[in-house]
């Protein structure tokens, strides 16, 4: 085991699926040589074909779940729109089966090889500074508040094998910004604000008074493509004062056809021991080799400002 913990790991996370999952993902994962695959969420509007299809996938793996995840089940507007009978389906009981222990939302998942726990923050997470969907959480998870919330988060932290934790959410920490262009803003009216989760945020700091060690948090929901302006993407990196590298992976559409050659994405994170070298968004090609790859981070000369409210 000392051997692969002092080789470099390589991550992928899969940002918002929005039913753009393929055989060829799976395919262009192993051709990457990727050691973990984390999903954010968002597979489809309660897409039980798309997360089996993902369940099914022979690469190592962690996954939340996003608000689409729920999108007929949580919201009274949802279910009135429902396109099929919940007396007699539970679609999201249905996915969350699918996945099983690869389903972390309040949860974790240890991967000793590669020296890491994996918790998962709130499922199906709309996001945001107040306490949604209240009869939804209770019955499905028991949680009633945003302080509930975090505690179920910190016991899976107290619950991890490994000292390097990655929190994996589908929407982002409070924390992170209120510009409509920053990781986790609010870009639609009225614009600005900090859409960040407060029970992700509490969580990260009580895991570290834990003595936890974070390297990396990553999520997506709140799309690089932003509502008000073309001009720009969202940020999508930061990196904290404590070192901590938070990744929004929420390239949307992640899978693009031209001229009838696909290309899809992955947010790759390489890592050794805990210490994050690089972070990258790559496009890979209908002959699974990578077609582009954009630096979002490197060790060697960071390429982001630190935040300061983590």
């Amino acid at each position: 085991m000392t051997d692969n913990l002092e080789k470099l790991s390589k991550i992928a996370i899969v940002g918002d699926v929005h039913n753009q999952w393929e055989p060829e993902d799976e395919i262009a994962l192993k051709s990457l040589g990727i050691d973990l695959v984390l999903f954010v969420g968002d597979f489809g509007n309660e897409a039980v074909d798309v997360v089996q299809a993902i369940a099914t996938i022979d690469i190592p793996k962690a996954a939340v779940f996003g608000n689409h995840d729920a999108w007929y089940t949580a919201t009274e507007w949802g279910r009135k729109k429902c396109p099929y009978d919940q007396t007699q389906e539970d679609r999201v009981q249905q996915q969350i089966d699918l996945f099983g222990e690869a389903h972390v939302g309040y949860g974790q998942r240890d991967f000793p090889e590669l020296d890491l726990t994996v918790i998962g923050t709130r499922p199906f997470s709309w996001g945001g500074p107040e306490w949604k969907y209240q009869d939804f959480y209770q019955q499905r998870f028991g949680v009633n508040s945003f302080e509930e919330s975090t505690n179920l988060i910190v016991k899976a932290v107290e619950n991890a094998v490994c000292q390097n934790i990655i929190f994996l959410g589908h929407n982002g920490p409070a924390g992170l910004g209120d510009a409509p262009e920053d990781p986790v803003g609010r870009d639609w009216q009225p614009r600005g604000g900090d859409f960040g989760d407060p029970d992700f945020r509490d969580a990260i700091v009580k895991s570290r008074q834990l003595g936890k060690k974070i390297p990396l948090v990553t999520f997506g929901h709140m799309h690089h493509r932003l509502r008000h302006t073309q001009e720009k993407l969202r940020k999508c990196i930061d990196v904290d004062t404590e070192g901590t590298l938070y990744l929004n992976a929420a390239s949307v559409p992640r899978i693009i056809e031209i001229e009838g050659q696909k290309k899809r994405n992955f947010s790759i994170v390489s890592m050794k021991a805990g210490i994050i070298s690089q972070a990258a968004l790559v496009w890979v090609g209908h002959d699974f080799t990578v077609v582009s790859e954009e630096i979002l981070y490197s060790s060697s000369k960071s390429v982001v400002e630190p935040a300061q409210v983590l």
